[in-house]
């Protein structure tokens, strides 16, 4: 599971939802969208149980995001949903790999068909000692204006890793896109950030609470 958290629409005193949290795409342009993202979650990629999480804390649910994100529905509802909140001029997208990998990747594919291209980049863990060297993989240049992802977000600090990445390139992080949130706290830390968040879907959305450190 990877760790990150939210933001966009968030910033602006937008709308919340029945549980006083902001709005997720839940009440957003395409509920539809967001409504078959959220059952195709719980159908494929949500757990009950007992788990560890990475924090070492307990919980009754875990979240594998990526059996939604790398099924080929899954990846339509995502790449849509996405899309839906992306600004209009954002020219690059991607995040930390691999949490970021299949979101970025399929977003940028299914863009392409309608008409928008957004180049796709990957944040390595560390940085290259050869070649071209960085943590940068991927089609990013400086003047950028970047959406940084991820496909499940805890804390939040994956998501800014990758955007002080994308700083470090020349390049301007204007969105954090996490597909969940299951931690609640992604949103604040990106606001101290001076970035805006957005998660597609949310713990609540899921029927749990969200469990934030």
């Amino acid at each position: 599971m990877s760790d990150g958290d939210r933001g966009v629409a968030d910033q602006g005193g937008g709308p919340t939802s029945r549980s006083g949290a902001p709005a997720t795409g839940l009440s957003g342009p395409e509920p539809t969208t967001f409504a078959a993202l959220r059952d195709h979650l719980l159908t494929h990629s949500v757990r009950r149980g007992d788990f560890v999480l990475k924090s070492g804390r307990r919980s009754t649910w875990f979240i594998d995001s990526k059996q939604t994100v790398c099924r080929p529905e899954g990846m339509v509802l995502v790449a849509e949903a996405v899309l839906s909140v992306l600004p209009e001029d954002v020219t690059a997208i991607g995040g930390l790999t691999m949490g970021a990998d299949p979101v970025a990747f399929v977003t940028a594919g299914v863009a392409v068909t309608r008409g928008r291209h957004l180049k796709t980049f990957s944040v390595r863990k560390e940085a290259k000692d050869h070649g071209a060297g960085g943590r940068i993989a991927g089609a990013l240049d400086p003047g950028d204006r970047v959406v940084v992802t991820e496909d499940t977000v805890t804390r939040g600090t994956s998501l800014l890793e990758a955007a002080r990445a994308v700083r470090d390139a020349g390049a301007d992080p204007v969105l954090l896109v996490a597909v969940v949130d299951r931690g609640g706290t992604a949103a604040t830390m990106a606001a101290a950030e001076g970035i805006a968040f957005r998660a597609l879907v949310t713990a609540p959305d899921l029927g749990f609470p969200y469990e934030g450190a």
